[in-house]
């Protein structure tokens, strides 16, 4: 477990009759962005509570380690190289942003002089320097998101929980988040983001897991995760009749549109199906005029593995998509 920030096994946890985890394992690597999906209720949030310890699993748990501590012994420990940016704000509307800055050096015991240093060093790094002397109730939302993530950092955290940390931002705060995330990252932070915009954990996470119904039914790449839900394919559009005409008698398995003289080959967009594909039409002097790889995005993937109506004629898809990430 030396290279893995977070290692949890069989996490679970119920609410009276409510299953809300099911033996759910995640595994981080230090370093790195790790996002976990789901729809409302799936078990995000409730999984991070475990992991940044605010709440406990269910007995029957199997082991937990974060930043290498046991968290049914060290709890402690592990809170010392956490931090923890929720939902919600914790930043304190009625006191400055660097009074909100003070006050959490304070919460992490540092001296005087080095929580002065730590908060004017932070407040630079979030450009936040010109309204740190302004109530923090004045700032935008992106403001007030930026300050809530200085303020975990405060205690130098080695792993950052963010809990779906652009919801309600607009367009340019979200990417100026992006840029923050992925500066901590190459600063050697690990991220570990619950989101519920598909686009975002595609931009940002090194590995994804999806959640439903308190289970993970995949996990992977954002790229390995796409090619498991069909709708991939290869597009050719010619300009030439007679050479559509050719191709499409050589590959009779494509799609047919006569009328924009196009193609579709059913293709998972490798690099391998691509080469193959091109052997062929080379192989009988074929030449495409526009040749497009079209591979289904994280909101096919999104759709098909929490919802098994979207997918007809494959109600098994989440059991078949986890198993083949295996």
């Amino acid at each position: 477990m030396t290279d893995l920030a977070i290692a949890a096994y069989g996490l679970r946890k119920s609410y009276g009759d409510k299953v809300v985890l099911d033996g759910v394992d995640l595994t981080v690597p230090e370093g790195s962005v790790f996002a976990l999906l789901g729809p409302n209720g799936a078990g995000k949030t409730t999984a991070v509570k475990i992991l940044s310890t605010l709440i406990s699993p269910d007995a029957g748990s199997g082991q937990i380690h974060v930043g290498g501590h046991d968290l049914a012994s060290r709890a402690q420990a592990a809170r010392a190289v956490i931090g923890v940016t929720g939902q919600f704000s914790a930043v304190d509307g009625l006191i400055t942003g660097e009074e909100n800055m003070l006050l959490m050096a304070d919460l992490h015991h540092l001296s005087k002089a080095e929580g002065r240093r730590t908060a004017a060093e932070l407040l630079e790094r979030f450009d936040l320097v010109e309204a740190a002397k302004k109530p923090a109730s004045t700032y935008s939302g992106g403001m007030k998101r930026r300050l809530d993530i200085a303020m975990t950092l405060v205690g130098g955290p080695r792993i950052i929980f963010l809990d779906e940390p652009t919801t309600g931002l607009d367009p340019r705060s979200r990417h100026t988040m992006w840029q923050i995330i992925r500066e901590l990252v190459t600063g050697g932070t690990t991220v570990f983001l619950t989101t519920q915009y598909l686009e975002e954990a595609d931009e940002l996470a090194d590995r994804i897991a999806v959640l439903h119904d308190g289970k993970t039914v995949a996990e992977g790449t954002a790229e390995e995760l796409k090619r498991l839900i069909p709708g991939g394919h290869v597009r050719l559009r010619f300009t030439d009749p007679a050479a559509y005409q050719s191709a499409a008698l050589a590959l009779r398995e494509a799609s047919r549109d006569d009328e924009a003289l196009a193609l579709q080959i059913p293709s998972d967009g490798t690099q391998r199906a691509l080469r193959s594909l091109l052997d062929r039409l080379d192989s009988t002097g074929i030449e495409a005029d526009e040749l497009t790889v079209h591979t289904p995005d994280l909101d096919d993937v999104f759709f098909a593995l929490t919802d098994t109506t979207t997918v007809p004629n494959q109600p098994n898809q989440p059991a078949q998509a986890k198993e083949a990430l295996r």
